[in-house]
């Protein structure tokens, strides 16, 4: 089984703390059992970065699926069964991308292949036509659940984007768009906090704790929301045009630069916006 990186990470958080909290010593047994050789003692890395490490020496031998098995046994969960079946429930909306999804029946833990979610939904596009032709529909953040005074305010301004593009007006449509999307990713954020502070992409101090929530950049956001599985690559990376346009609500920044944007920009940024939307709606953070 070989699975990408998002998933790997969500599979570390799993074996790290969600199933039980493992200390190094506790994860250097864990990983032995896998066939590795390590001791735990003097110089020992992070829990995260040596979890990290070894899942990415099994990547795709069937020691990962072992790994897997081992991680989700039932006769670790005797007494809180729910518990291992909503773990199992969680990490399918990851590996599901990778095109498996596992399944517990009793105390048999099994694999089946499956279509990939990618394969189900549009690919990822690699050109900007390619991107721009998908048809994401209107926007619509009713499926997204978030706390009902900023999911208003959300859809005020969603109202009156619609009339700035109506009225081309670029500069303005860039920034709503920006200030749309930058608080949906923050109610998220704040709905799912412990996803988003411990993703290896979240925005760093200088004493290498999380920044809050309320210092992350629009940029910050969108890595991390796709570090996380909210959105895909297509949107991460299409989301440069809008973050970049966005920073013209500063118009020293604007002047700066001598730029404004066309009409073009705003298909480009406005279908972000429906992108990241739609793909939201989908994923867990829904």
């Amino acid at each position: 089984m070989l699975l990408n990186e998002t998933t790997l990470k969500e599979l570390r958080i799993i074996i790290n703390e969600k199933s039980q909290y493992r200390s190094g010593p506790v994860l250097v047994s864990f990983f032995n059992l896998l066939g590795f050789k390590d001791e735990y003692g003097e110089g020992f890395p992070s829990r995260w970065v040596y979890t990290d490490s070894r899942l990415k020496i099994i990547n795709g031998k069937p020691e990962l699926d072992k790994c897997i098995k081992n991680v989700f046994a039932p006769n670790l969960f005797i007494g809180n069964y729910q518990l291992l079946d909503e773990l199992i429930e969680d990490f399918n909306q990851y590996i599901s991308y990778d095109g498996w999804i596992i399944k517990r029946k009793e105390r048999e833990i099994t694999f089946l292949k499956t279509v990939s979610i990618y394969e189900k939904e549009d690919k990822v596009t690699s050109t900007e036509k390619e991107f721009l032709s998908v048809d994401y529909g209107e926007v619509d953040l009713s499926k997204i659940k978030i706390e009902g005074a900023i999911s208003t305010i959300l859809e005020n301004r969603i109202v009156e984007l619609k009339v700035l593009i109506a009225n081309e007006t670029p500069l303005s449509s860039v920034i709503m768009m920006g200030s749309i999307l930058e608080g949906l990713l923050l109610a998220i954020a704040n709905k799912y906090p412990k996803e988003y502070n411990m993703a290896t992409s979240s925005p760093k101090n200088t004493d290498g704790s999380v920044k809050k929530l309320y210092d992350w950049t629009l940029n910050d956001f969108i890595n991390v929301t796709y570090e996380i599985g909210g959105i895909m690559e297509d949107v991460q990376k299409f989301a440069s045009s809008l973050r970049y346009f966005r920073n013209y609500i500063h118009p020293y920044q604007q002047m700066s630069t001598g730029f404004n944007p066309s009409e073009e920009t705003v298909k480009i940024c406005f279908q972000v916006l429906k992108a990241a939307i739609s793909q939201i709606s989908k994923s867990k953070f829904s």
